[in-house]
């Protein structure tokens, strides 16, 4: 034989590639699509719900209204956010994600652009909802579609990059609202709050065409269609890891005794980080006047710096720490410096800048978090009812908060308002001390046992 001659069979056997297992696939150009979708809604979500305070100041004077329909409108996207994921997410564990994926900016785009038109309060309060109802279900499909086909390498940083995401969107309606603050056009208000509709629609449109998730194909029993969209999108070598075919338990397994703790973990963690950063964040302007501290451009600024710089800190510690570890510390010190701000004299302006600085910049590296341990703690066949159960929840706590804490402030004053937040955080605190898993390098193909 010629030395120069190879055998065909070793030349097909060596371009043959291993198989790898969806978990362990190599970070590809398809994930960051689908990331750079689902991060395109925290984006309209983070404007959303902060070009919300700039559109009230102004709108607030020219209909008339008072703390009750200011509160109503504060919240009334969060009371749609808590419908949405609740109901959606559960409709997606049934007829798949990427419908819900699409129809949920469907209703967001239209929703935003309708706000233009809007006349009275009861209107505007009726088309948020309708809004939030969108942003609640996209909170449900987004994370689970992500998490369902992320490398569980890069599954926490992906997942966690949500929250710089929505602090983008939320800076970026800081400083549209900063801007146009001082306009003298009575109609400023409705170009602010449908100015949404640029991010909504262009989202929309490139989630046209998104395929399903694999995982959900495979725990129906359709592994064929699975396999066929990971070989498409990942690579031949590409394989999903085989899980049993779901049955439909629906909300009925996540109350089960396995996974109570979970569910009730998840719920309880969220809410109790959301309802002070909405209720703060909403009504900024009140609460440093409150302090003692005047709110003015070079305030906004750099508390906006200080929000997107603790993002990509929680994207570090997310990557670098357990979660479970970064989610107890983070409590500790978001009570311990938000009872300083309660009970420092309102003298004490420059510590009390310094330890409102310190609790922003974790409370927004900590958001991160909230992408992440939901996603992670359930199986594929409760996966979005669990992450849509835990951010409706969240949403309801957080649409409360928004909407007493002026009323609480008028009632009580800014120190016992503040103190209860503290409560709140000491709960979130002891929850997560009690029954928080450590969900980094799980698997997915079946949520690990408690």
């Amino acid at each position: 034989m010629n030395n120069n001659t190879v055998d065909k069979s070793v030349l097909n056997t060596a371009s043959v590639k291993p198989k790898v297992l969806l978990d362990d696939a190599p970070l590809s150009k398809f994930h960051i699509k689908i990331a750079g979708l689902t991060f395109g809604a925290h984006f309209t979500d983070g404007y959303i719900l902060g070009i919300i305070g700039f559109a009230l100041t102004i709108l607030t004077p020219q209909m008339g209204l008072n703390a009750l329909w200011t509160g109503l409108i504060g919240a009334s996207a969060l009371i749609g956010l808590f419908i949405g994921s609740l109901v959606l997410g559960w409709i997606s564990d049934h007829i798949g994600r990427q419908k819900i994926f699409v129809f949920s900016f469907i209703l967001i785009t239209v929703a935003s652009f309708l706000q233009f038109f809007a006349d009275s309060a009861i209107e505007l309060v009726l088309l948020r909802i309708l809004l939030g109802i969108g942003l609640g279900g996209d909170y449900s499909v987004g994370h689970t579609m992500l998490a369902e086909i992320a490398p569980r390498k890069q599954r926490g940083v992906l997942l966690g990059s949500f929250s710089v995401i929505w602090t983008v969107g939320y800076v970026c309606a800081n400083i549209i609202g900063i801007y146009f603050a001082d306009s003298t056009n009575p109609d400023i208000w409705k170009w602010l709050l449908a100015s949404s509709t640029i991010p909504a629609i262009i989202i929309l449109l490139l989630r046209i065409g998104t395929p399903e998730s694999p995982r959900w194909l495979e725990s129906k029993g359709r592994i064929e269609e699975g396999q066929a969209i990971v070989s498409k999108h990942l690579g031949e070598n590409i394989v999903l890891d085989r899980q049993e075919i779901a049955s439909d338990a629906g909300f009925k397994l996540l109350f089960s005794r396995k996974y109570i703790k979970r569910t009730v973990f998840n719920c309880i963690f969220w809410v109790t980080l959301v309802i002070p950063y909405f209720a703060i964040y909403t009504f900024l302007p009140l609460i440093l006047e409150s302090f003692g501290m005047s709110s003015n451009h070079s305030t906004d600024f750099l508390l906006n710096i200080i929000l997107l710089v603790g993002a990509f800190l929680g994207i570090y510690f997310t990557a670098k720490f357990s979660r479970r570890g970064f989610l107890i510390w983070s409590f500790v010190v978001l009570a311990a410096m938000l009872g300083m701000l309660a009970l420092l004299p309102s003298t004490m302006t420059l510590l009390l800048v310094a330890v409102f600085g310190v609790f922003t910049l974790i409370m927004s590296a900590v958001s991160n978090l909230v992408g992440v341990f939901p996603a992670e703690s359930f199986p594929t066949e409760i996966r979005s009812s669990g992450v849509g159960l835990a951010t409706s929840v969240s949403r309801f706590g957080s649409a409360a908060g928004t909407f007493l804490l002026p009323l609480s402030i008028a009632n009580l004053g800014i120190q016992s308002s503040m103190l209860i937040l503290v409560a709140v955080l000491l709960v979130g605190l002891v929850v997560s001390v009690l029954w928080a898993p450590e969900t980094k390098n799980l698997t997915l193909n079946r949520a690990s046992k408690d």
